[in-house]
């Protein structure tokens, strides 16, 4: 039986993807080097070691939508999932090195994209753990087929660099906002009804519109007409 351990070396951009995409490059050892592995259909569930790292102050500023404030953190920080990935592994005997691809999003509904996005450097500490289906031939037998156990696991630190290129490789100084269809649907009038031709300068009008409120806010104003009804 095989018995496969696995390690992550490396992590790339993937260019001129359809989205963005990591690729992780992990080298795959069984333990029986004379053993030939037909293929591996291979899952990873990839966690994020949130707590196995130090946060400057503006870190820690951008992360109160995720984790609440600092004097907070010892209860509300925990590893969080990223995402789950898949690739098949083709045949090898002893040792082989392949990319699995990590599909990524800029949608900063997601908690992921918020916390790598609030990150200035340094590393993102990774815990991938790995599952699926390995076909192989034992010295002597016909094919066999047997399951990863979820205990194979491999560390990974992310430079936040490699993210950030990525996320400026296909979305250059831009970032992606989801809106609700109805606030969409007022934003978008806003936007018609006062002949602006960008989504950022309606944001930026509004914005400049509600600093001018705030300061210099005009006293509540009451109402003293009569309406004079004739008979």
């Amino acid at each position: 039986m095989p018995n496969l351990s696995f390690e992550a070396i490396g992590a790339e951009a993937v260019a001129f993807s359809v989205s963005p995409l990591l690729a992780f490059r992990l080298r795959i050892t069984n333990a029986d080097a004379d053993e030939v592995i037909q293929s591996v259909a291979l899952r990873s569930q990839i966690q994020i070691e949130v707590t196995h790292r130090k946060y400057e102050s503006q870190e820690q500023a951008r992360l109160l939508d995720l984790f609440g404030a600092p004097e907070r953190w010892s209860r509300t920080l925990r590893s969080m999932l990223w995402t789950h990935a898949n690739v098949m592994v083709p045949p090898f005997k002893g040792t082989t090195v392949i990319d699995l691809p990590v599909p990524c999003t800029f949608d900063f509904n997601v908690a992921a994209t918020k916390y790598f996005a609030a990150l200035e450097d340094g590393e993102v500490p990774l815990n991938l753990m790995f599952s699926g289906t390995v076909f192989y031939e034992p010295v002597g037998n016909g094919l066999q087929v047997e399951q990863i156990p979820w205990d194979r696991e491999a560390k990974y630190r992310l430079p936040v660099s490699v993210w950030s290129e990525m996320m400026d490789l296909y979305y250059p100084n831009s970032a992606w906002l989801c809106l609700h269809r109805d606030a969409f649907e007022k934003l978008s009038r806003y936007k018609m009804e006062r002949g602006i031709p960008t989504w950022e300068q309606a944001l930026e009008r509004l914005l400049s519109e509600e600093r001018q409120t705030q300061d210099d806010p005009e006293p509540p104003t009451l109402d003293l007409s009569f309406n004079v009804l004739s008979s």
